[in-house]
């Protein structure tokens, strides 16, 4: 009924942090102040307490969403057999065409973030990768353009010297 969802053993580990940090740090904190809130009397226009009971909600729909997403979760801790090819995890470097270096790196689409340049493995950009090898020309459809890149090195361990 529900299909996995491909995740790095560091992005599973984060999300499994931050539900606990949720569990028990935040959530009886948070319990608290609205207990105290609670105590001082009219709650109709108590905005502490009405604040808290709205970030309760909001912490418990995240806690129940981490554990559905926790069970569907497949972490991938191998590396391929043919490390020259791009598959999830890789880290890739691009040339495109007219463009400054490109250093990309393909995970779950639970842990993509573009300020480091982990892109989702659902993305256009991913999906346009994927089986490629060094040397390769890859044509990537953007909301953009098309822009066209050759694949300059992959790695599964990132790279040592980040351009």
């Amino acid at each position: 009924m529900s299909k996995k969802v491909y995740i790095t053993p560091q992005g599973a580990s984060n999300l499994r942090a931050e539900l606990q940090y949720l569990w028990r740090d935040k959530r009886p904190k948070i319990t608290q102040q609205v207990a105290a809130a609670a105590a001082l009397g009219d709650r109709s226009e108590n905005a502490d307490y009405i604040y808290g009971k709205r970030l309760l909600r909001e912490i418990d729909r995240r806690v129940r969403f981490l554990e559905k997403r926790l069970d569907v979760l497949a972490v991938v801790d191998r590396t391929p057999k043919d490390t020259h090819k791009i598959f999830f995890g890789a880290w890739v470097r691009l040339q495109p065409d007219n463009d400054a270096l490109l250093t990309l790196r393909i995970v779950g689409e639970d842990e993509f973030d573009l300020g480091q340049g982990w892109i989702s493995l659902n993305s256009p950009v991913a999906r346009a990768l994927l089986g490629k090898s060094v040397g390769d020309e890859v044509v990537i459809d953007r909301p953009a353009g098309k822009m066209v890149a050759e694949v300059l090195e992959v790695s599964y361990e990132g790279f040592s010297d980040e351009a």
